[in-house]
């Protein structure tokens, strides 16, 4: 095993979320929670 020099530590991605990937997995569960809301709160439409 050998140590990393300051270049090859500031190259590592360990995982990182984009902010994209951020707005999406939030939509996803905004939208999933909306049909379970539609489901269990019937209303009818005004």
């Amino acid at each position: 095993m050998r140590e990393l020099s300051i270049k090859e530590k500031s190259e590592i991605t360990a995982g990182g979320l984009s902010f994209f990937g951020f707005a999406a997995i939030a939509s996803g569960i905004s939208f999933i929670v909306g049909i379970f809301d539609g489901i269990a709160r019937v209303l009818k439409c005004h």
